[in-house]
C-alpha cells in the first residue's frame, strides 16, 4: 500500500507519524525497549499528545532479531498466530549509551540511533540493511483506519526474492505484492501461497510475523527500500542473517518449521483422472493397464473431484453410479502396487448430507448473527468447515479416516483460498487474519490424520493453498496453469519463489491444467515434471495419458520416469537433507551460487538438490540457452562436458534435456528403474564427476524409510592422480548388495587397490572388495 505521493507529498487522506528519536531506552531481560515519539522532543511541551511508539527488540534465535512496533496496546489479540519456534537459550546482549543502543544476537546486531532516528542491522560489523529516517511510520488513512509500516533499505544491485509462490518476475524489485491468498491461477499477480518472507542477495532475510494482509512495496514506492505495512496498531518482523541464502533458509525454517519428509513412494509418477473428464472404474483401469502395457512405471493414481457425486462435494462418498464397489476397486488397484490419492476440499455443499449435520453441530463457519455462512460459488449453497473448532476438526478428519481405512493413502487438499472475512470463528479468531491462515489449519488437520492413521513418515498431501508454516505439511503444487510454454515458465518462476520462501517440495501439472497441450508442450513438460521433486500428470477437461498425444510421447514419459527412479538414491537423500536443514530440493541458481552475479536473475533453470542442474526446454524446436557456472559440468544423459562460466546454446530432442552434474560431485544411481521406493543401497553405483585435485566429494544413500542412519556414506578424495574411496555402512546393511564406483568420463586408469576395474561406455567401473579403494589415474 502506498502512503506517499512521490518524494514530497502524501496520498490524499493520509496523516503520517514517523519515529523521530529514541527518547527513552530500557534494557530488559532478553530485549531492548525503545520509546519513540513521532516528533523531536525539544521541551516539555513536546511530550504532550502522541503518538508514542513502543519498539521492542529481542532475539528468538541466534542470528535472528525480532522487532515489534506498537502504538495503542489496548486491542485484544484474537489470533491466529504463525507458529514461531524460539531457542530456549538465545545468545544475545544489550548495550545502551548516550548516542545509541544496541542489541546483538549471534553475529547480528541492531543498533539504534538515539537522536537521528534509525535502526542499523549490522552483521559481523557491516551494515546489511537499515530502518532509516521515516522508515517506521504510523499512518492514519481516512476511511481505512490506522496502519503501521516499516521500510528497510536496499543497496545498489540488491535483489529481492520470495514472498511465496509468485508467478510474476522472479526478482521482486519494482513490484507491489499483496499477500492475500486468491484462486487466481498461475497467470496473474495473485497467488495461492502468500508468505510474508523475503530474502535478498545481500545476506539476510525478513519475516513479517502477521498472518493477515501484509502489503509489500518492493523498491516501488521508495525505489531504494522495501516497505511492508499492516492495518492496525502493531507490526512485528524478524531480520535473519545468513549470510548465504542457504543459511538464511535454514534459520528461517528453524523459526517457522521444517518441511516433513514425504514418503519415498510419493516421488514416483502420479496419474490422475483429470478434472471434468468422463471416468469410471473401467476408464481408470484402462488407463492403468495402458501404462503397464507400454512399460510406463506408475506409482500413484489420483481420483479428482467427480469421484463424488456432483452437487455433493464434499460428502466423501463414492458416486455409486460410477464406482459401485469402491472398497473392492481400491483393493484391486493396491494389488497392482499403486498408492491411491483422492481429491477433497474444506467446503460442504448444501445438498451433501454432511451440511445438515455440520450446521446442526456448529461445525461450519457462521455469520456474525449466527447464521451459517453460505455461497453459491463452487458448490451451490456450500458452507465451510471451521477448523478452529476442535470438534469440527475431529469430525472432518474422522470422515477422512474412513477413506484411509478403505485404502486411500493420501489426499489432494484443494482450495482453501476463498475464505470469507464477514464470519465469526468458533475460537474468536480475527476473520481477516484467518483468511490466509485457514490453509495452515486445514492442511495440518489432514496431514496429522494421515500421520496418525498411516504412521510416521507416511503422511503426504498434494496441497494448493498455503502460508508461512505450511511447509511442514508437504507436498504443494502450483495450481491452475495453462497448456503453453509461457505457462510452463511462469510455473517454474512460482516454484522457485516458493522454494525461496521455506518450502522444500513442490510440483505442478505436467502438460498444464487448462486446455489440451500441443504435443511438443506435453513432451517438454514431461521432462520438467519428472525432474521436479514430485511429478503428476493432470489436466482439466482432457486426459494426460501419453498415447492420446503420439507414440513418441509414450517413449518420452518412459525415459524420464525410469530416469527418475534410477536417481532415487540421490533424490531421496536430498529429500532427507531438506527435512533436516530446510534447504529446498529445487533451488534457484542464486541460492547455490550467491557469489556469481550471473545467477541473480536466472529463473528458467535450477538445482535439483546439491549436484544436478536442470534447464527445462521451453521451445517447439528444442533450442535453449542456459548458464553454466564455473567448473566442468557433465550432462548426465549424454556425458558431454561444458566448462563454465559461460552461456550455452543447444538444441535437444525430446529424449534429452540439459541435466548437468556439478563438478566434484557423486551421484548415487540405483539399480531399479521401475519404482521410487526400493532398497537403494542394493546395487547402487556411485557416479563420480570431474573430481578436482585437492577436493573431496561425499554422498549419502538413505534407507527407503528415511531413517536417521543412512545405509551408505561415501567419501572420495583426490590428491594429484590418486583417488581414495572410503565407504561406511552399518553392519546390517553390508550384506544387502554390492556398491560400485563409476568414474564418469575417465576411460583408463593406472591401477586400483581394493577392487577391480572394467571399461564401460561412460567410464571406468570399479568393483570393490572392501570399504576402501585406492585408484591411480593415468
Amino acid at each position: 500500500m502506498k502512503f506517499t505521493d512521490g518524494n514530497w507529498m502524501m496520498q490524499k487522506g493520509v496523516r503520517a507519524h514517523y519515529a523521530a528519536e529514541a527518547y527513552d531506552v530500557e534494557a530488559r531481560e532478553g530485549s531492548l525497549r525503545i520509546y519513540a515519539p513521532t516528533r523531536p522532543i525539544r521541551h516539555r511541551g513536546d511530550t504532550l499528545e502522541g503518538p508514542l511508539l513502543t519498539i521492542d527488540i529481542g532475539a528468538p534465535r541466534p542470528d535472528v532479531i525480532r522487532v515489534r512496533i506498537a502504538n495503542l496496546k489496548g486491542e485484544i489479540d484474537r489470533g491466529p498466530h504463525f507458529p514461531v519456534f524460539h531457542d530456549i537459550d538465545p545468545d544475545d546482549t544489550a548495550e545502551i549509551s548516550e548516542e545509541s543502543a544496541s542489541f546483538t544476537s549471534g553475529k547480528l546486531t541492531a543498533r539504534v540511533s538515539r537522536k537521528d532516528w534509525g535502526i542499523d542491522f549490522l552483521a559481523e560489523g557491516k551494515s546489511v540493511t537499515r530502518s532509516p529516517h521515516r522508515g517506521i511510520g504510523y499512518m492514519e488513512v481516512e476511511g481505512k483506519g490506522p496502519f503501521l509500516h516499516e521500510q528497510l533499505t536496499l543497496g545498489v544491485g540488491e535483489c529481492v526474492y520470495g514472498l511465496g509462490e509468485r508467478f510474476t518476475s522472479f526478482v521482486k524489485n519494482g513490484q507491489v505484492v499483496e499477500t492475500w491468498n486468491k484462486d487466481g491461477g498461475t497467470g496473474s499477480d495473485q497467488a495461492y501461497k502468500n508468505v510474508p518472507f523475503y530474502l535478498t542477495n545481500r545476506g539476510y532475510g525478513v519475516f513479517v510475523n502477521h498472518p493477515g494482509d501484509v502489503s509489500f512495496e518492493v523498491a516501488s514506492e521508495k525505489v531504494s527500500r522495501v516497505q511492508f505495512s499492516v492495518p492496525g496498531q502493531a507490526l512485528e518482523y524478524y531480520v535473519i542473517y545468513g549470510p548465504t541464502p542457504r543459511e538464511i533458509l535454514q534459520k528461517y525454517t528453524d523459526l517457522t518449521g521444517r518441511p516433513a519428509l514425504p514418503p519415498a513412494w510419493s516421488f514416483g509418477l502420479w496419474l490422475t483422472t483429470s478434472f471434468t473428464t468422463s471416468y469410471d472404474e473401467q476408464t481408470c483401469s484402462e488407463f492403468i493397464q495402458g501404462m503397464a502395457d507400454r512399460d510406463l512405471p506408475l506409482h500413484v493414481f489420483h481420483f479428482d473431484c467427480f469421484w463424488m457425486r456432483e452437487f455433493n462435494w464434499c460428502d466423501f462418498k463414492w458416486d455409486p453410479r460410477t464406482f459401485p464397489d469402491p472398497a473392492g476397486m481400491l483393493k484391486r488397484l493396491k494389488e497392482r502396487g499403486l498408492r491411491i490419492c483422492v481429491w477433497i476440499n474444506p467446503y460442504i455443499g448444501q445438498r451433501s448430507h454432511l451440511f445438515e449435520e455440520g450446521m446442526r453441530r456448529g461445525y461450519l463457519l457462521k455469520k456474525p448473527n449466527g447464521d451459517v455462512w453460505q455461497t453459491e460459488q463452487w458448490q451451490p449453497g456450500m458452507g465451510i468447515v471451521d477448523f478452529t473448532n476442535p470438534e469440527a476438526t475431529q469430525w472432518y478428519c474422522g470422515l477422512l479416516g474412513d477413506l484411509v481405512d478403505m485404502g486411500v493413502d493420501c489426499f489432494k487438499t484443494d482450495f482453501g483460498e476463498r475464505i470469507p472475512t464477514d464470519v465469526a470463528y468458533f475460537d474468536g479468531s480475527d476473520p481477516v487474519k484467518m483468511h490466509n491462515f485457514y490453509p495452515y489449519l486445514y492442511n495440518k488437520a489432514v496431514f496429522d490424520l494421515l500421520k496418525e492413521k498411516r504412521g510416521e513418515g507416511e503422511a503426504t498431501l498434494f496441497a494448493r493453498s498455503a502460508t508461512a508454516g505450511c511447509q511442514m505439511y508437504p507436498v504443494h503444487w502450483g495450481g491452475d496453469c495453462s497448456s503453453s510454454f509461457e505457462s510452463m515458465a511462469e510455473s517454474l518462476r512460482g516454484g522457485l519463489s516458493l522454494c525461496l520462501s521455506g518450502f522444500g517440495f513442490w510440483s505442478h501439472d505436467i502438460g498444464g491444467f487448462e486446455g489440451t497441450p500441443p504435443v511438443e508442450v506435453y513432451k517438454r513438460w514431461i521432462a520438467f515434471g519428472l525432474l521436479s521433486t514430485h511429478s503428476r500428470l493432470h489436466g482439466s477437461s482432457s486426459y494426460r495419458v501419453p498415447w492420446v498425444y503420439d507414440t513418441e510421447a509414450v517413449d518420452v514419459l518412459r525415459f524420464f520416469t525410469k530416469l527418475k527412479c534410477r536417481l532415487m538414491p540421490y533424490l531421496f537423500g536430498q529429500a532427507v537433507n531438506t527435512s533436516l536443514t530446510g534447504e529446498p530440493m529445487m533451488r534457484a541458481m542464486m541460492m547455490e551460487f550467491p557469489g556469481d552475479r550471473g545467477c541473480d536473475y536466472l529463473d528458467r533453470q535450477y538445482l535439483l538438490g546439491d549436484s544436478l542442474m536442470v534447464a527445462p526446454v521451453l521451445s517447439t524446436d528444442g533450442t535453449i540457452d542456459y548458464y553454466v557456472p564455473a567448473g566442468n559440468w557433465t550432462n548426465f544423459i549424454t556425458g558431454e562436458v561444458q566448462s563454465g562460466p559461460k552461456w550455452v546454446s543447444e538444441k535437444h530432442g525430446f529424449l534429452s534435456a540439459p541435466l548437468l552434474v556439478r563438478p566434484s560431485s557423486i551421484i548415487a544411481v540405483g539399480s531399479n528403474n521401475s519404482r521410487p521406493d526400493y532398497d537403494y543401497v542394493n546395487g547402487v553405483t556411485l557416479q563420480v564427476y570431474e573430481l578436482e585435485d585437492g577436493h573431496e566429494a561425499s554422498a549419502m544413500v538413505p534407507n527407503v524409510s528415511g531413517g536417521a542412519t543412512p545405509d551408505l556414506v561415501a567419501m572420495i578424495s583426490r590428491m594429484g592422480s590418486t583417488l581414495l574411496v572410503k565407504v561406511v555402512q552399518p553392519s546390517d546393511v553390508k550384506a544387502r548388495g554390492l556398491w560400485t564406483v563409476l568414474l564418469v568420463g575417465v576411460h583408463s586408469i593406472s591401477s586400483v587397490d581394493g577392487g577391480s576395474a572394467s571399461s564401460t561406455q561412460q567410464g571406468v567401473l570399479i568393483e570393490p572388495t572392501g570399504e576402501t579403494v585406492t585408484i591411480r589415474l593415468d
